[in-house]
């Protein structure tokens, strides 16, 4: 199941984007992708602020497990 949420607003001289999705696994590293559509927004380079809040969180995570 992919969740992608994306909502864009304007304030002075600010642009302010909500994505809702999924948190990803790269090796061992979660990572949060942002999604190609905003490319033209948010550029490599471009400092953000980046706040974090935990809608459905996964009971048991097998990908994390050293067994």
């Amino acid at each position: 199941m992919v969740v992608l949420y994306i909502k864009y607003t304007q304030m002075e001289k600010q642009k302010r984007f909500t994505i809702t999705k999924k948190v990803a696994k790269h090796g061992n590293q979660t990572i949060l992708v942002i999604p190609k559509v905003l490319q033209e927004h948010i550029r490599p380079g471009t400092v953000v602020e980046v706040t974090l809040n935990v809608i459905e969180e996964v009971e048991n995570d097998r990908t994390n497990s050293t067994e």
